[in-house]
């Protein structure tokens, strides 16, 4: 019998082997609270496509980079758009959903991000540096990262790749919002454990940097994660700015954190589903 409930496709691959993170963990665990307020269905994202029809709306979590299934992923984003499918996040998110040229484009603009060039032409812009970072434009969990010297920047190949200097950094930190409310902030205080998080205490200049980028991708509903650096003289750069399918180690948060934020989802998705979201 119809419960009356929302409908919710939760899209998630609990297979996929995250480097230092467990996404199968999270998703179980947020699965588990929204089925608290709705009728809920897990499904593979190269299935999404093919089972959306039959839900009140589609929320894409851990799914992996879209890159080990791209064709899957584009046919699913060119039958949602055509179907006006509701889906969490929505599908016109500027930031890594749509690839990493916002990097140098923000970049050019002049925005706090690390120094990017998406043209063998604008090399020459980037701060000089021992090494540098050679990253895929449509890349994602460091998948096909590469570090390279000075002297091999000519060989770069540019087309689908993106070359950033190697910054020395204090730290990384990276915001969490749902829709445009921050709800906590972790940090990475040793620089070689990347997801070894801890709580992190945002001040006002943090958050007003990470509101700047919120701001600028212009959702209208979802979870996006910021993340920074911090350099050796304070100053914070815009290092990704997630709004596909973020990891938000909620295991890395204490439970008041984690049930705010899961509150905060509930009504966000439940906005969404009964289409009060723009």
């Amino acid at each position: 019998m119809p419960s009356g409930r929302p409908t919710i496709l939760y899209v998630t691959d609990l297979a996929y082997p995250a480097k230092g993170r467990r996404y199968c963990d999270e998703d179980i665990f947020l699965s588990s609270r929204l089925r608290e307020d709705f009728d809920l269905a897990l499904c593979h994202p190269k299935d999404a496509a093919a089972l959306m029809d039959g839900f009140d709306a589609v929320v894409v979590r851990n799914s992996g980079p879209v890159l080990h299934y791209r064709a899957e992923y584009d046919a699913f984003r060119e039958q949602a758009l055509a179907r006006g499918t509701r889906v969490y996040n929505p599908l016109t998110g500027r930031g890594d959903m749509a690839g990493k040229q916002y990097l140098p484009d923000l970049s050019a603009q002049g925005y706090p991000v690390i120094p990017t060039a998406d043209r063998r032409e604008d090399l020459d812009r980037l701060p000089e540096a021992a090494e540098y970072v050679v990253k895929p434009r449509f890349g994602a969990d460091s998948v096909g990262l590469e570090i390279v010297g000075r002297e091999r920047l000519a060989d770069v190949e540019f087309g689908d790749v993106l070359v950033q200097p190697r910054v020395d950094f204090r730290h990384e930190v990276s915001f969490y919002f749902v829709d445009d409310a921050f709800q906590y902030a972790l940090y990475a205080p040793r620089t070689a454990r990347r997801w070894e998080l801890e709580p992190y205490a945002a001040t006002d200049a943090d958050l007003e940097f990470a509101r700047r980028f919120v701001a600028w991708n212009g959702l209208s509903h979802g979870i996006q994660r910021v993340d920074a650096c911090r350099t050796r003289e304070g100053e914070l750069l815009l290092v990704e700015l997630e709004d596909l399918n973020p990891y938000l180690s909620l295991d890395r948060v204490g439970p008041e954190a984690r049930d705010a934020f899961v509150e905060a989802m509930k009504a966000s998705v439940r906005a969404l589903a009964e289409g009060r979201t723009g």
